[in-house]
């Protein structure tokens, strides 16, 4: 088990942290946007952008590749298509229940890989993570991407949630 943390240095930026290295750096181009840029600690660079006329669908892409892909499906899942790895591989980011206000990154086996807590700082009026991996998680070999994808994952739901809230408002 590994535990990450996830500073949010201001509105738009997202350093995540193991002990005391950092992993990389998720960078929103402006505020309420879904297009970012992820910079791991391996100095790749990865661009992630919104697909289609709705921009529902969220792609993860290296140069003009696209590796993974996801979109919230209608009962608030988050559903991720990643071609990383032969052979490809699917995941759903679930938010489980009210009380225990987290959320859980699943294989296509039911397995938990990630547990992500959210905390909302008032100061800063953003969100920062606590991420505990399973040990699952911590045997793949390109989970940096898998994990960089989750916070993303993570703030699109809330800004969703936000947005509908809002609207009903």
């Amino acid at each position: 088990m590994t535990e990450y943390i996830v500073k949010s240095t201001d509105t738009l930026s997202f350093v995540f942290v193991k002990g005391e290295d950092i992993v990389g750096k998720l960078t929103y181009k402006n505020w309420f946007s879904f297009k970012a840029k992820l910079e791991l600690n391996n100095n790749h660079l990865y661009q992630m952008e919104p697909k289609g006329f709705w921009g529902t669908t969220i792609e993860l892409k290296e140069n003009d590749n696209t590796i993974l892909n996801f979109k919230m499906n209608w009962n608030g899942n988050i559903v991720i298509h990643s071609v990383i790895a032969n052979p490809e591989q699917d995941f759903v980011f679930r938010h489980r229940g009210v009380l225990k206000d987290s959320f859980v990154l699943l294989n296509k086996d039911d397995v938990e890989l990630l547990v992500v807590k959210p905390d909302f700082k008032w100061n800063k009026f953003n969100y920062e993570y606590k991420i505990t991996s399973s040990g699952y998680f911590d045997s793949f070999k390109n989970q940096d991407i898998l994990l960089a994808t989750t916070i993303h994952c993570a703030n699109y739901y809330m800004a969703t949630i936000t947005s509908i809230v809002v609207a009903t408002l």
